[in-house]
């Protein structure tokens, strides 16, 4: 992910040893739409606005902090992936980055397929009405029990990632009198230019069956070898918020050479080759992600060149974008609840969420964008620190930041571009209740993940 270029200098006393910061920007009160989601506006007064709505009416109706998620933007951003792609390729939504029910329906009429990697997310993607046959289940320890519902099912595809995992498909493919269709994941040896945490592709991590030592090649021996599978292609995925498409390239390559290798020693060309997802999005201005129909381009040159060299028919590409759809689309709403300037250090700014309902930038190192959203403001930069209200000095939700100076209790916030693993990653550390996920499009707002309360958690507590 990117890192953003150091000021010429911080304001006042607030200055950072380690030099993490952006340079102020000129417009506190602008924002920027490579950030924002598409109907994101501050109106004439500086107060912001989502699908039509103010975001002090929406915090009155469903408190702080929130997920506000602009329905418009997400079926827009499902549209342009599925005209991208179509009609010789496949895009399957990565419902890791955020599922609900709701989010199934409008994916399903929006002609997007769904990846899912649990039974919770197979539940709901069910639940919300995605046919079996446009899902693809992964993982890289499925449960029996898992599988079996996957089969029972009917879902398109099972992405196998070990050994184990083919004799346990097969196993449930015969019990169920059917021939499961079957991908295997493979491990390329692409070292993703992202952080360790979610590069996906380099040998020494938990995933897929590597190239290297001949797993991979091993797997497609057994699984051809199963009168209960059907293999039907090759499945790589590298890592995620990349922006350069370099290790796609290498990636492809080597998928490619397996699928020539598999026909020289097997006389099987595989119809399918997936290359996962983990493409970039814009968290601050400084980021800057391909288009959909950029990005369907290079993959298909990439994988065409790669065919044609090795004497291969095309085979039908598939793409996984979650966080490519869905982050752009929301943004977290909070209540700033105290401003603690620290003389020589810096100023922190506590709002009434934090890691539980956003652990990246704790995790990943990750930075966001944030802006005061329930009034304009003329007063100067400020940099600060955003943090949470909770026990944990990692408690950051955005490291530094310009906010305006009169930055007070009371205040509304928003960090954008939230709208993947924030709420799928949420917590109830120190016991908070995890935020709601409100929806918004043509001036109506309505739930689509309700905030648990108090007795959600003491339901759970049996003790």
């Amino acid at each position: 992910m990117s890192r953003s270029a150091h000021p010429a200098g911080p304001r006042h006393a607030d200055v950072l040893p380690e030099g993490h910061y952006s340079a102020p920007p000129v417009d506190l009160n602008a924002l920027d739409p490579k950030v924002w989601a598409r109907t994101v506006h501050r109106d004439a007064d500086g107060v912001v606005t989502v699908g039509g709505l103010d975001v002090r009416a929406l915090a009155e109706e469903f408190g702080t902090p929130a997920f506000v998620l602009d329905e418009a933007d997400f079926r827009a951003r499902c549209r342009a992936w599925r005209d991208a792609f179509a009609p010789d390729a496949d895009v399957f939504y990565a419902g890791k980055a955020f599922l609900s029910r709701a989010v199934v329906r409008w994916l399903r009429e929006e002609g997007l397929n769904l990846d899912v990697c649990t039974g919770g997310e197979l539940a709901t993607a069910l639940a919300g009405g995605m046919p079996p046959e446009r899902i693809a289940l992964h993982g890289n320890n499925k449960s029996v029990a898992e599988i079996d519902r996957a089969v029972a099912a009917g879902v398109g595809r099972v992405v196998l990632d070990s050994f184990q995992e083919i004799d346990r498909v097969a196993d449930a493919a015969r019990r169920h009198g059917v021939r499961q269709r079957v991908q295997i994941r493979v491990t390329v040896g692409v070292e993703a230019h992202t952080h360790e945490f979610i590069a996906t592709a380099h040998e020494d991590q938990k995933f897929g069956l590597a190239l290297a030592d001949g797993s991979a090649l091993e797997a497609v021996r057994r699984v051809l070898a199963a009168d209960s599978l059907e293999l039907v292609g090759l499945h790589s995925h590298i890592g995620s918020q990349i922006f350069d498409m370099a290790g796609f390239e290498v990636s492809a390559r080597r998928v490619v050479g397996l699928l020539r290798t598999v026909r020289d020693r097997h006389g099987v060309e595989l119809p399918e080759i997936d290359l996962g997802g983990g493409l970039g999005i814009a968290y601050t201005s400084d980021d800057d992600p391909a288009e959909p129909h950029q990005i369907a381009k290079a993959l298909r040159d990439i994988v065409t060149r790669e065919c044609e060299s090795a004497g291969l028919a095309l085979p039908r590409l598939s793409v996984e974008p979650g966080r490519a759809i869905v982050g752009p689309t929301a943004f977290t709403l909070y209540e700033v609840g105290t401003v603690k300037p620290l003389e020589g250090l810096r100023t922190y700014v506590s709002v009434d969420g934090g890691m539980s309902d956003n652990i990246r930038t704790a995790l990943y190192d990750a930075e966001y964008s944030v802006a005061l959203v329930s009034r304009a403001s003329a007063a100067p930069p400020l940099l600060v620190r955003v943090v949470g209200k909770h026990c944990e000095s990692g408690d950051i939700v955005v490291r530094d930041a310009y906010l305006p100076s009169d930055l007070a209790p009371g205040d509304l916030i928003a960090v954008p571009a939230t709208g993947a693993y924030c709420r799928s990653m949420a917590s109830n550390y120190n016991h908070t209740p995890r935020p709601p996920v409100v929806a918004v499009a043509g001036g109506l707002a309505g739930l689509l993940i309700r905030r648990e309360t108090e007795e959600d958690l003491l339901r759970l507590d049996v003790g």
